[in-house]
């Protein structure tokens, strides 16, 4: 038969084996705020345990003191289990309430000191089930979200761990108020309420496990980030650019409706870096950035191909719409200022404006051509400024036409 020492000894040594875990993960991705709390719930919920494996070593005549660690310890593992819903938040960007913690752990020990007082188990066990149940049932919504469409594997994982943990709880509390399995007192539980301790004890180990999968989901999705954005500017990199770009020729060779393609050139770059220093450089490709992504729609795709070369996926635009849209960029570079050595330095581009048409077919790089002749155009003419390429069909001679 299961005894309540040994549940308390296994609760112990699982907890302090995962917050072990937890610190390592802590100190090894200290970006991850989110850990932080599961490692501290982890480490609490060890301490809790502890703490109510005392009454073991009291007399079970010196009903006072036996309430003590009860009391004591329910409430550290109230704390402890509402850090790990509050982990959850923080993982999803949530603010999280230590109002709330604390007004469940107040909940719980005043609760379960009155139904001491009055002498009720089961109003006790139900008391203290409520309080764990609730901070978890209120992560599900989080836990279940499709971040970007897609469910993650690790959340989803921890979702459904979250479900059984509070059922568990629901069938606890009925069992102890409906006496299934015999009476429960201080010292002793019923075969029935140990099992489902235990249960409850490895479904917890469990959610921390679903824990770390979202950890390293998140870290998997920065990798991800990092091969298909450009760090220093956050725009798309050259990757994400021609995958994009191929998607874009395959979806208007299917249904022939045109797309536009802008190829940018910052203004004497090179100037400004052998002048005014890298940093005043890499400040202007970040402002260009900025003032370009403030000018266009959502599903339009600023790339930095490298340098000061900057590209711009349009769908379903036209080359009439994207010569306005490359307009406008431009006016949204002219506020624009860095400072450099002391000096201000104005923002300009030259942009060649391009658009896809059924000659070019599924070959990226023809459409790619006609842009970078257009942008040779505007940057030959006087440059801040924007050339289109007109050519029907594209073997002809372009007609190049500049605005500045």
């Amino acid at each position: 038969m299961l005894s309540v020492p040994t549940l308390w000894i296994v609760f112990v040594v699982n907890f302090v084996a995962i917050g072990i875990v937890w610190t390592f993960v802590v100190r090894s991705y200290p970006n991850l705020e989110a850990t932080r709390y599961w490692c501290a719930g982890a480490l609490v919920a060890a301490l809790g345990a502890a703490t109510a494996m005392t009454r073991s070593f009291i007399d079970p005549q010196q009903t006072t003191l036996l309430l003590i660690p009860l009391l004591i310890g329910g409430s550290i593992l109230i704390l402890a289990i509402c850090l790990a819903a509050m982990g959850i938040r923080k993982f999803y960007g949530v603010p999280v309430s230590w109002r709330f913690t604390m007004a469940m752990v107040a909940i719980n020990f005043v609760g379960l000191a009155y139904f001491v007082w009055h002498d009720n188990m089961a109003m006790r066990i139900l008391i203290y089930s409520t309080c764990q149940a609730v901070p978890i049932a209120m992560t599900l919504p989080l836990l279940f979200s499709r971040k970007n469409g897609h469910a993650h594997p690790g959340a989803r994982m921890a979702g459904y761990i979250a479900v059984l943990m509070v059922a568990v709880y629901v069938v606890r509390s009925v069992a102890a108020l409906l006496k299934v399995g015999g009476p429960v007192s201080l010292v002793d539980f019923n075969q029935f309420q140990a099992v489902v301790i235990l249960m409850l004890v490895f479904l917890s180990m469990m959610w921390n496990f679903g824990f770390l999968l979202m950890a390293i989901d998140r870290l998997r999705a920065e990798v991800a980030d990092l091969a298909l954005f450009d760090d220093l500017t956050g725009a798309a990199n050259r990757r994400q650019f021609l995958a994009r770009l191929n998607e874009e020729c395959t979806r208007s060779g299917r249904s022939g409706e045109a797309f536009a393609l802008l190829m940018i050139d910052l203004d004497e770059f090179k100037e400004v870096n052998d002048n005014h220093g890298h940093a005043a450089g890499d400040e202007c490709l970040r402002r260009f950035t900025r003032a370009a992504e403030s000018r266009l729609r959502t599903g339009d795709l600023l790339a930095r191909m490298g340098g000061d070369e900057f590209c711009v996926v349009l769908p379903s635009t036209t080359l009439r719409e994207g010569a306005m849209v490359a307009r406008h960029i431009l006016e949204a570079c002219q506020g624009e200022v860095v400072q450099g050595n002391g000096v201000s330095l104005g923002l300009s581009a030259s942009i060649g404006v391009a658009q896809w048409r059924p000659e070019i077919g599924l070959h990226a790089e023809r459409l790619i051509a006609a842009a970078d002749r257009a942008l040779y155009t505007a940057k030959k003419d006087g440059k801040n400024g924007y050339a289109v390429f007109d050519a029907t069909p594209l073997e002809a001679e372009p007609v190049l036409r500049k605005s500045a």
